[in-house]
């Protein structure tokens, strides 16, 4: 059976990298049939215990963001090490020569000395700002504005959300980047240094998305709480004690909306008394707060299975607040793109595969992390030609490592 690890099947990259947005740019391209291979120091790199940990400190941050990977641990901090890891970065093959770094481009990571080695060699470097600076996505968000944009209106503290979104877009965009460089390859032959900050990615988003023009062109974005802005969208809560989020955003979701609460006299009366048409987007933002009243008298006085059952009626756009453990239990039984995989040192696990659903292609299973060193006497042999007795020297004098027993 076609499965979707032949999309990159081939491909080899190798991994130097902690956190998020580099791990996940690898684990994008190795849930697609790259092998990515994560190379680490000995006892395991900087994110080797990130939390959340199991009671034993097995790191379920580690084991989430190098699914389907291969593990080599090489002792970086020896001379033989590091020229152990340039070789795996540099082996020859006219899909290799790929890599993947978070860390400083300097040292044994040098663009130039690797390119030296191997100058058809693609090396993308995440970076927190363009100058090579430290950052990660807390400070990242403070210097964007966003964190004096959430929270309650009028509300005159900072608010960090806990969502690493520029880690998250930094990742694919890394994936994204390597692919295109490897396109780039196969056509001219040539290798390159590809540079990708933090800091950059969180600033084209805010461009994108036209908060950079909308401050340019002196509209001073305030926060509103709740409220979804430029539209309606607003938090409600049920007889019975569920909160909802209910959203008229496009003019369909508007009129299931009106349709289901029987909005229809409210409506007229909203848009006579304040000269508006609630056809349109920022109209119903302009009232937001009467429509959201009439919207919270009508769910109010249901329950939740009475809301859900009219509003699934009329086809509303509408989510249920919950936790973590409700979505667990409500949201992903029947979602084919996760499967129970054993994750060494966790037990069983709900674990995703790749999100995108190719219609030629069925999805490969998802796999778990390795354990760390898992690979490194596999990919030794299998890549760099090391017969079993010149590992075993290595391994014996502490240069590379396997799996901890």
């Amino acid at each position: 059976m076609n499965t979707t690890a032949q999309l990159l099947g081939g491909m080899r990259v190798i991994e130097a990298a902690a956190f998020v947005a580099a791990p996940l740019g690898g684990m994008t391209l190795a849930q697609m049939g790259a092998d990515v291979i994560r190379l680490d120091t000995v006892g395991g790199g900087l994110d080797y215990r990130r939390w959340p940990v199991t009671e034993d400190n097995t790191s379920l941050f580690w084991c989430g963001l190098n699914k389907h990977k291969r593990s080599v641990v090489v002792n970086l901090g020896t001379p033989e090490g590091r020229e152990l890891a340039q070789a795996l970065i540099t082996a020859p093959g006219p899909e290799a020569g790929m890599l993947l770094t978070n860390f400083p481009p300097r040292g044994w990571l040098s663009y130039e000395d690797l390119s030296a080695k191997r100058p058809d060699l693609i090396q993308l470097t995440l970076m927190g700002d363009r100058q090579g600076g430290s950052a990660v996505d807390y400070t990242v968000n403070t210097r964007v504005g966003f964190p004096l944009l959430t929270g309650p209106e009028n509300s005159e503290e900072v608010v960090n959300h806990v969502l690493p979104a520029w880690d998250l877009v930094t990742g694919k965009m890394a994936a994204l980047g390597l692919l295109a460089a490897e396109r780039h390859r196969l056509r001219t032959g040539q290798g390159q240094h590809v540079k990708l900050a933090l800091e950059d990615m969180a600033l084209a988003t805010m461009a994108h998305l036209g908060f950079i023009a909308e401050s340019q062109l002196g509209q001073q974005r305030q926060r509103y709480g709740n409220y979804l802005f430029g539209a309606f969208g607003r938090d409600v809560k049920t007889a019975d004690g569920e909160r909802l989020m209910v959203v008229g955003l496009t003019g369909k979701q508007w009129q299931a909306l009106v349709d289901a609460v029987g909005l229809q006299a409210e409506v007229q009366r909203i848009e006579q008394q304040h000269d508006l048409n609630l056809r349109l987007e920022g109209d119903r933002f302009k009232a937001r707060e009467a429509i959201a009243a009439a919207v919270q008298s009508w769910v109010g006085a249901r329950t939740l299975d009475q809301v859900n059952q009219v509003f699934e009626q009329h086809g509303v756009c509408w989510g249920r607040y919950q936790s973590v453990e409700q979505m667990i239990a409500n949201t992903l039984p029947g979602n084919p793109m996760f499967s129970t995989v054993t994750q060494p040192g966790v037990g069983q696990l709900s674990s995703p595969s790749l999100a995108l659903d190719f219609s030629a292609l069925a999805r490969e299973p998802a796999r778990p992390a390795p354990v760390l060193g898992q690979h490194t006497e596999q990919v030794m042999q299998e890549i760099l030609g090391l017969s079993t007795a010149a590992y075993g020297q290595l391994h014996d004098r502490g240069i590379v490592a396997g799996p901890a027993r």
